[in-house]
């Protein structure tokens, strides 16, 4: 039986707006825990981390917060390793998406150390590749996947004892606001990108057949997920909407080709904002894909 760990990292040290913090137990009113135990999975909830809360102060050197976020980040990366050396499945609810840069290294150091192949699959309407030479804001949740390729800050970059990623385990899906400098990041880095227009033109299971390509019995599957990379009329509780995401079923398919491929080994659920949600109806859809993404379906289909 798959043990599911939920961790919980109530914080917005990395966004621009505050109300992620409080994503974790909106998550937990909105069930997750007897849902998840509704398809037979074994599951922990191991409470919520604790670190500093938002200065909400200016930036510095290119970063907001940056001590704060090294602190998180730093939990979350514990949390999570402990999560996967005892055999369990760690499922990190956010709190804003900076916090994957935690998770994210203590997976690559657990697969390397078992020498496991990776593949991350980022669901996100923004690239979060900027570089604190790069960034307009200094947000830290606009930089996860450039500090997991090893362009950031030593304390960020550096969590796994090295770089966690390269260019080749990560794949972004959904993505539609992109600046400039984040556009050169992932062109010159080779990331695999299925962008909006690209989800428009092929549909939703022929990006997913590509995105899970290779993906074998040998490899370790983490789903980091924003919920922003859905479109805001289905998901308004979040910090950053961009029209044109997701829509509900394509967002199901994604779940439930995932849970087909049976490879899912750690997964984020992150940058939940209740302070702008509509009556926790985020909280509820994201339960609703969290359950899909562990196996829910409306028949039985063979993987």
């Amino acid at each position: 039986m798959t043990t599911v760990s939920l961790i919980g990292a109530p914080t917005d040290v990395g966004a621009s707006v505050l109300g992620a913090s409080m994503g974790p137990d909106a998550l937990r009113i909105a069930g997750i825990a007897r849902a998840l135990r509704g398809l037979g999975l074994d599951v922990e909830d191991a409470g919520n981390l604790h670190g500093p809360g938002n200065p909400q102060a200016a930036p510095q050197d290119g970063f907001r917060h940056l001590q704060e976020a090294v602190h998180w980040n730093r939990a979350v990366f514990e949390a999570a390793a402990a999560a996967l050396a005892q055999g369990r499945l760690p499922l990190l609810m956010g709190g804003d998406h900076c916090l994957a840069i935690g998770s994210i290294s203590a997976v690559a150091a657990h697969c390397r150390a078992r020498g496991r192949r990776l593949k991350v699959l980022w669901f996100d309407a923004h690239a979060d590749a900027n570089t604190p030479e790069t960034s307009p804001s200094g947000n830290i949740h606009g930089m996860p996947v450039a500090c997991l390729l090893g362009h950031g800050p030593r304390a960020l970059s550096q969590l796994a004892g090295g770089t966690a990623l390269r260019a080749g385990e990560i794949t972004l899906v959904g993505v539609r606001s992109v600046d400039a400098v984040e556009k050169r990041f992932v062109a010159e880095h080779g990331i695999e990108v299925f962008d909006m227009r690209t989800i428009d033109e092929l549909g939703m299971r022929a990006v997913m057949q590509a995105a899970l390509a290779g993906v074998d019995r040998d490899t370790h599957l983490h789903v980091s997920f924003d919920m922003d990379a859905m479109d805001p009329s289905v998901a308004p509780g979040v910090g950053t909407d961009v029209r044109g995401g997701l829509t509900y079923r394509e967002t199901q398919l994604c779940m439930e080709m995932l849970a087909d491929c049976g490879q899912l080994a750690s997964a984020d659920l992150v940058e939940l904002n209740p302070a702008l949600d509509v009556r926790n109806q985020t909280a509820e859809l994201a339960v609703d894909l969290l359950e899909s993404l562990f196996g829910k379906s409306t028949l039985m289909r063979p993987r």
